[in-house]
């Protein structure tokens, strides 16, 4: 599957749990929505994915990918220590200059 760098860098970055890492792949003023909750900025990113890297130990597999318009969406199985795991959820992702400004996970 032909996934751009910085997909790439995510989905490597989250299967090492490493937070910072992960983090910069996102701009300084992106936003993720996940679980009903919003992270914006860099720093917030870091320390969502590091708290949710603890409670889920979730690492990915790509499926999936395609663009459309400004969005891409990677679809990707994710397994770890959660009920139902793995399950397919969809990364909804918008990329500019190399990094992600948006990211809204969904089941």
């Amino acid at each position: 599957m032909n996934l751009p760098k910085v997909v790439s860098d995510l989905v490597e970055t989250q299967n090492n749990f490493d937070s910072v890492a992960y983090a910069n792949c996102f701009s300084e003023t992106a936003v993720v929505y996940d679980e009903g909750k919003t992270h914006k900025g860099r720093k917030e990113i870091e320390h969502w994915i590091a708290d949710a890297n603890v409670r889920y130990h979730a690492t990915m597999q790509p499926i999936s990918y395609e663009e459309k318009g400004t969005e891409s969406i990677l679809k990707a199985e994710a397994s770890g220590k959660f009920d139902g795991s793995p399950i397919v959820l969809s990364y909804h992702l918008e990329i500019a200059d190399g990094l992600i400004q948006s990211l809204k996970i969904t089941g």
